[in-house]
């Protein structure tokens, strides 16, 4: 399926984010949320997009005329990009002037050149940053947001500990060269309604790294784009690959505009044993999440909360690592549970020179290698239910539930007494009260709700609320199993039919007799989350 023909499935939910997309310019920040300047949410539900490489050019425009790759984006149902840039571009008296041909020039990239002069002709003659601006305004135009990442100084692959990048005072990282840059190119944008943040640097990192130099180069660093750009959103990102920033609980960051501060973390399951996420996968979800949280989700729910972004989060779509399939489900859940911002890694279908291979492919890529279709169709269903806003800080609407399954992406509903998985651009709307003992989660108006029928078999919707078959209560340590008793006393969990989207109930996977995580389990039971996630949407 060619991306520019996907009118037909994609369009629905972006219509459906249209009121996030009409928002009143510049964007800033109250208590956890980002707002714009009317004071309604506006949800970053955004794409990375890499511009930081060598040729210090956005990745595609070889392969795809930029005005059909930013329509692409906002069809794929993005509100925003992430995109990359290396200090080395503004700072570097050999690349402040220099063209986009001269730059694929000196590294012998002819098929780039070639592939730029057929799709984006006039990008050729222009200065790196001017071909930058030029994506910016593409995207401006689909009212899709950016957001300037700063993800390098020289312009090389990211991220290793020794690659001269990590931190202040690495090789290749001067704090004055940086600040520099952060200067030139918040300047650049000032008054650029389609710039709405800038990030102060990508996964800090190396043996280097101390939370008193973070403090005192990212409070310069947030001072030298306000100063410039005072419109702006600043992004601050902590330390160990922008995974911890857990030194905020003992010391806040310090800068005189608070109201534009977000904070960026990423999750990703680099490092995670995989005998854990294949074989405890309830508990290793908990265990993740819980210092995910610990870390840097803390930062919403604190006593003085500030917007937390997920920069980057995301696994390889051709779906071939098991392990990481268990962990982006496990993520999935979590971000729509507290209805988050985030970025997913990535859009490029491939780069143009990476590590010393041309035309590499990017198997996280939104978009194939060569840039046309999607690389795995089903993929956006995943994202249906946190590319939307489920809390409004402003609702005068008491809140309910939404069912979702996040290894579906699907949400739960009912049609004439059936109960399946379906789209999430609408759902239905439950309450649930959460007692220990189990409760029943009812249908809202109606007087049912979901109720045990047996092993194997469909749920149903019960007016006999009461009973131990719609007596529900979260089990496991993830929590995200669902279980009921039948009439025998057996307890049976939700369970997800892939073969037609119904909703069943079968004997719960992982899980013992207690319905406690057994030590070593074969089975994956991510096809039985399910999450009932808060809304106070009308």
């Amino acid at each position: 399926m060619k991306l520019q023909n996907l009118s037909h499935t994609i369009l629905p939910t972006f219509l459906f984010l249209s009121v996030t997309l009409s928002h009143s310019w510049p964007l800033s920040t109250s208590s956890r949320w980002v707002v714009d300047k009317s004071g309604r949410r506006v949800k970053l539900t955004c794409a990375n997009w890499s511009g930081h490489l060598h040729a210090m050019v956005p990745e595609g425009i070889d392969k795809r005329p930029i005005k059909v790759l930013a329509a692409n984006v906002s069809s794929m149902g993005f509100n925003c990009v992430r995109l990359s840039y290396a200090t080395y571009m503004l700072t570097k008296p050999g690349n402040t002037n220099i063209t986009v041909a001269q730059s694929l020039k000196q590294w012998n990239l002819t098929d780039a050149i070639a592939g730029v002069g057929l799709n984006n002709p006039k990008l050729l003659s222009l200065k790196l940053i001017d071909a930058q601006q030029a994506v910016v305004d593409k995207l401006g135009k689909h009212k899709v947001m950016v957001i300037l990442d700063n993800h390098v100084s020289l312009p090389i692959w990211c991220c290793a500990d020794t690659d001269g990048n990590g931190f202040f005072g690495d090789m290749d990282f001067d704090p004055k060269d940086w600040l520099q840059g952060l200067t030139t190119i918040a300047k650049h944008y000032k008054g650029n309604h389609g710039v709405v943040g800038m990030s102060l640097r990508n996964e800090l990192r190396g043996s280097r790294q101390n939370s008193s130099v973070w403090y005192e180069y990212m409070q310069q660093g947030a001072m030298a784009i306000h100063r410039e750009n005072p419109d702006v959103l600043v992004v601050v990102s902590g330390l160990a690959y922008d995974t911890n920033l857990d030194f905020l609980k003992q010391r806040p960051f310090q800068v005189d505009f608070t109201s534009k501060l977000v904070f960026e973390a990423h999750w990703y399951s680099f490092g995670d044993p995989t005998d854990k996420w294949m074989y405890q996968t309830n508990e290793y979800c908990a265990n993740r999440t819980g210092r995910f949280v610990g870390q840097t989700g803390f930062l919403i729910s604190n006593l003085n909360p500030f917007p937390l972004w997920v920069s980057e989060f995301g696994a390889d779509q051709r779906g071939l690592n098991e392990a990481e399939n268990r962990y982006f489900t496990c993520a999935l859940a979590y971000l729509a549970d507290k209805d988050i911002d985030w970025a997913l890694w990535t859009l490029q279908g491939s780069t143009i020179l990476r590590q010393g291979k041309l035309n590499e492919e990017e198997t996280y890529g939104m978009f194939d290698k060569d840039w046309v279709n999607l690389r795995n169709a089903s993929f956006p269903q995943r994202l249906q239910l946190i590319k939307q806003m489920t809390q409004e800080p402003n609702s005068k609407y008491p809140y309910y539930f939404i069912l979702h399954h996040p290894k579906s992406g699907l949400c739960v509903h009912v049609d004439k007494n059936n109960v399946f998985a379906g789209d999430c651009k609408k759902w239905s709307r439950w309450s649930y009260s959460g007692n220990g003992n189990g409760s029943p989660i009812r249908l809202l108006g109606s007087t049912g709700c979901l109720n045990v029928a047996g092993e194997g078999l469909p749920v149903t919707l019960s007016n006999n609320c009461s009973s131990q078959r719609s007596l529900w209560k979260p089990v496991s340590k993830s929590g995200f199993h669902l279980a009921a008793q039948d009439g025998q006393g057996k307890s049976l969990c939700l369970d997800w039919n892939s073969a037609n989207s119904t909703i069943l109930t079968q004997k719960c996977l992982c899980l013992g007799n207690a319905l406690e995580d057994v030590p070593r389990c074969t089975d994956d039971p991510t096809k039985q989350w399910f999450k009932l996630v808060s809304t106070n949407l009308k």
